[in-house]
Formats: structure tokens, C-alpha cells, sequence
């Protein structure tokens, strides 16, 4: 069996990863052969998958973001319908990265026709209905596999074929530390007072949200004199910014290359980006303040066509209520940034209203086995169309 997996950015990557090794766990276990190719990252080709282009950096929110990556998407858009053409897959799987996957997906479907499509973590039109990929969704999408319920019932009701698997974090979670043992592995004493800086996956955030993060932080270490950072790395090529801002605003802060699960779980509070890392800080039951800005001219154009987003982050998002503190565009100053992270540090009342809303949150994201039942799905779909072929 030959399964192709399209994905882009960090978060892609990771969920890619673990796909990967569910794939192939299940095809051990079904005693048949199985290749796995794609795009993605180091964390996808450590899985095993033979990755034909690097898209772990190539990743963007906004319109005027989008334009660096133009080009290397088109180049890659290429050299992997040539890819296609002469290595035929028994199905194609698409995870996150819309833009450039249901561009493949279409591309697919027109000349290489009957390859099945499954999307895997889907675009969130069912949180923000004027993204309006439902359309080519339902052209070129044989079956999608939902991650979040509110996702589920929202393709369900446009009579796509869906189903429900869970979100993978929850797979994820389950090899995590607990706040001592993560903190032994680190290096950290139990006493310490531990803020965490998740300031980007994407580049677009390192001009955008680093700056303001390391100001913020610099405000914190003034009110706490004992307080600690930890900043994981998410990419390589983004270290020289993060240690340069980190001696620019001289912070007590610890750079940390991987190890993200135990940055995390050995904090006190996380102050972090918008993105799939909110899930998997609620799931450590790590107090959080989310912050997200993109280009000015960006927002401007967005506002000007009438797309808002009231919540942003996926906590929020799962429950329909702000559960933690989100700031957005030019709400984010150091200001903000410092007073909801000093009120989440010190306000015991309000550490117990996000650790009851992360439990609401948790409910609903089904339960562990998500990449095993996912994997599942995507190893029928292509058995059957091995069969019809």
C-alpha cells in the first residue's frame, strides 16, 4: 500500500508524525507493506515517511504574509504533481495547510482520478464559516476525518462524508511529564516560579509577536524578581532570533531546542501564541494568556470585508466561551500582555476558572486512540479503492 500525506507548517509536522507511526503500526499488525511518502517535516521523515519537500516553515496566516511563500508553494505544488504522476498512490491525505492541499486535491481528482482523498484536521470553516473551503471540500474530498465535534456535526450537515476520531493531542498528551518530573528533566528547581514563551511556529511571528512577548516578559520579571523563563524552539532557523531578543530585553530565560511538552508542563503560566499549542497547554492544565497579530495592512483588508474572529484560540473555540484570556491585533502591548499574566500568576480564583473550563474543553475531545482510529479510516479508504481498481 502507497499513501501519500500533504501538510504544512510546525503543527502539520507534528500531527503528520504521529500519523505516520500509526500507519505503520497498523500495517504491522495487519501483516502488509506499506510506503509512505509526503511533504512535511523532520518530524514526519523521523517517523519514517519519505519526505519530498520541507514544508514545516512554509506556513502563513494573512494575505500580505502569504507572499514570500508564493513561490516555493508553486515550486512544490510541482515538483509534486510530477511526484504523482509517476509514483501513484492507493490515496492521498490531507492534513491542515488548506490552501496548498485542496489546490493538490484538485489537481488529483482531475488527472489522476480514482486516487480517494481523506482530509485529516480540516479547515476550521466550522469555526470561522467565511473561510469558505467547504465548497472545494466537498468537490475533491472523499471523506473527512473530524477532530473537534462542533467540526464533525458542521461537515455532517453539508452531507459530506465524516467522521469523528478525536483530536490527536490526546494521543500526544498521554507521553507528557507531570510538573515535577518535567521539571527535573529540565534542570528546574520545584519552588521556582516558571512562565513559559511559546512566541512562534510561524516567521511571520517572530517579527510580530516576539518583540512584544520579550517586552511583556521583561514588565513580568520586574514585578517577580524570581521568576524564570523557558522558550522551546520550535524550528532551528528560528534560535538566532529568539537568543538575540531573549539578550535584547536581558531575560532570565532558558532556550530550549524540542523538549516542548516539558516546557510546558513544568510552568506556572504559558504566554503564547494562537494555535494548536493552547490545546495541548489546556491539556497539561497549564494557565494560559494567548496572544496574535498579523500585518497591519492585513487586518485592515479583513475588517474592510467584514471577517471577524471573536475567539481564536482552540479552547475557546472547542467550548464557545472565552475561557482564557486572548488578545488580538492591537490589544497585544506588553501592557495587557503583563497584567493578564500577573493576574493568572497571583488570582487563585481565577487559576480554578480556567482549570474547570479546560475540563468542560477535555470532555469534548473525545478520548486517546485518535491516530490508531485515523489511521484506520485512511488504510480502509484505500483498501477499498485497491479493490475497485
Amino acid at each position: 500500500m502507497k499513501i501519500f500525506i500533504s501538510t504544512g507548517e510546525v503543527s502539520g509536522d507534528l500531527q503528520g508524525s504521529m500519523l505516520v507511526k500509526a500507519l505503520y503500526k497498523a500495517a504491522v499488525e495487519g501483516n502488509f507493506d506499506l510506503e509512505i511518502a509526503g511533504l512535511g517535516g523532520d518530524r514526519m521523515k523521523a517517523a519514517g515517511a519519505n519526505i519530498l519537500a520541507d514544508t514545516a516553515a512554509i506556513g502563513s496566516m494573512g494575505l500580505i504574509e502569504a507572499i514570500p511563500f508564493i513561490l516555493p508553494t508553486f515550486k512544490i505544488q510541482n515538483l509534486t504533481k510530477q511526484y504523482l504522476q509517476k509514483n501513484t498512490p492507493d490515496i492521498l491525505v490531507l492534513i491542515d495547510y488548506p490552501a496548498a492541499n485542496l489546490a493538490l486535491a484538485s489537481y488529483v481528482k482531475k488527472h489522476l482520478s480514482p486516487i480517494p482523498v481523506i482530509y485529516y484536521i480540516a479547515p476550521q470553516d466550522w469555526a470561522v464559516p467565511m473561510l469558505n473551503n467547504t465548497p472545494k471540500i466537498a468537490q475533491f474530498v472523499d471523506k473527512l476525518l473530524a477532530i473537534f465535534p462542533q467540526e464533525y456535526d458542521y461537515f455532517k450537515q453539508k452531507d459530506l462524508d465524516t467522521v469523528w476520531v478525536g483530536h490527536p493531542l490526546l494521543d500526544r498528551i498521554q507521553q507528557a511529564p507531570d510538573k515535577q518530573q518535567a521539571r527535573l528533566n529540565l534542570g528546574l528547581q520545584s519552588a521556582d516560579q516558571i512562565v513559559t514563551l511559546l512566541p512562534a511556529s510561524r516567521q511571520q511571528e517572530i517579527k510580530y509577536l516576539l518583540p512584544v512577548m520579550c517586552e511583556a516578559a521583561q514588565q513580568i520579571a520586574q514585578q517577580i524578581a524570581a521568576v524564570k523563563f523557558l522558550i522551546p524552539v520550535s524550528l532551528p532557523s528560528y534560535r538566532p532570533a529568539i537568543t538575540a531578543a531573549v539578550e535584547r530585553y536581558n531575560l532570565p530565560a532558558k532556550i530550549i531546542d524540542g523538549k516542548t511538552l516539558d516546557a510546558i508542563a513544568a510552568a506556572d503560566l504559558a504566554i503564547t501564541k494562537s494555535g494548536t499549542v493552547n490545546l495541548e497547554i489546556a491539556l497539561l492544565n497549564v494557565p494560559q494568556v494567548v496572544i496574535y497579530r498579523i500585518h497591519p495592512l492585513t487586518a485592515w483588508i479583513a475588517r474592510r470585508i467584514g471577517f471577524s474572529v471573536p475567539l481564536m484560540s482552540p479552547p475557546n473555540l472547542v467550548v464557545n466561551r472565552k475561557i482564557i484570556p486572548e488578545l488580538q491585533q492591537e490589544t497585544v502591548t506588553a501592557d495587557n500582555i503583563t497584567t493578564e499574566a500577573i493576574k493568572l500568576l497571583s488570582n487563585l480564583p481565577a487559576q480554578r476558572e480556567i482549570t474547570a473550563g479546560y475540563e468542560q474543553m477535555r470532555s469534548l475531545l473525545g478520548s486517546p486512540g485518535v491516530c490508531d482510529r485515523a489511521a484506520q479510516e485512511i488504510i480502509n479508504l484505500a483498501r477499498s479503492n485497491i479493490v475497485i481498481s
